[in-house]
């Protein structure tokens, strides 16, 4: 299940993405988008650890591939979705691997990480990601880094990804070498406000960082070594 930002993501990229559909960590927990809903009469699969709404089939995928390979019925997808899933994954790089077997030729992933959010149990919380390491988990796909987005908290909050991810710096003279001077006054304004002795424990620091989401689509080349079978 995704958040809206996801939602409003895939819908700005829906031409990228095909039927056959596996969503992995499908379970709704009462507070998220349902994806499959915007793919109707398409074959729509939902995956999670925990039997619930919204889950097809109990699937774990840490076990070896040839076991989740049986569950799914050999089926290979040419779209996977992977939303808010991998951060409470004891083995990251091995559900990444299976998820990359799951992928038909030219098959796309669409995987949704956090960089910096709070802690959140379910049942734990491991990791927290960039895109260059997104990009390590799955070293079989290519992602276009054109499509790729930052996303906050703030619903319609997507923006591309450099080398700042997200970061807001309390600095004036940062802001106006951009020619931002809206900006540029509000950080003048925080850090006067933290020299006298208001917000220190907001201002103390170089920059903050809200709650942020890596948005990435990764495509399985066609003559992909990996077997799918």
């Amino acid at each position: 299940m995704g958040f809206r930002n996801h939602a409003i993501f895939m819908e700005r990229n829906k031409a990228l993405f095909k039927g056959p559909f596996l969503e992995v960590g499908s379970r709704d927990y009462g507070s998220t988008e349902k994806i499959r809903t915007s793919f109707p009469g398409e074959t729509y699969v939902g995956v999670d650890m925990q039997a619930g709404e919204g889950v097809d089939l109990v699937v774990d995928l840490t076990m070896p591939f040839s076991d989740v390979d049986a569950l799914l019925g050999g089926n290979r997808f040419g779209t996977i979705f992977c939303l808010s899933v991998l951060e409470h994954c004891e083995q990251p790089f091995l559900v990444a691997e299976n998820i990359s077997r799951l992928l038909a030729p030219q098959g796309v992933l669409y995987v949704s990480v956090p960089h910096a959010w709070k802690f959140h149990g379910y049942p734990s919380d491991y990791w927290r990601f960039t895109h260059e390491g997104v990009k390590k988990l799955f070293p079989q796909l290519t992602f276009d880094m054109n499509i790729a987005r930052v996303s906050t908290d703030v619903e319609g909050d997507l923006r591309p990804v450099n080398e700042d991810i997200s970061r807001l710096r309390i600095s004036g003279k940062w802001f106006r070498k951009r020619d931002e001077c809206l900006k540029s006054i509000g950080a003048d304004v925080l850090a006067m406000a933290g020299r006298i002795g208001l917000f220190r424990w907001l201002t103390q620091h170089r920059y903050l960082v809200p709650p942020t989401m890596i948005e990435m689509v990764g495509v399985k080349p066609r003559d992909s070594q990996q077997a799918t079978r």
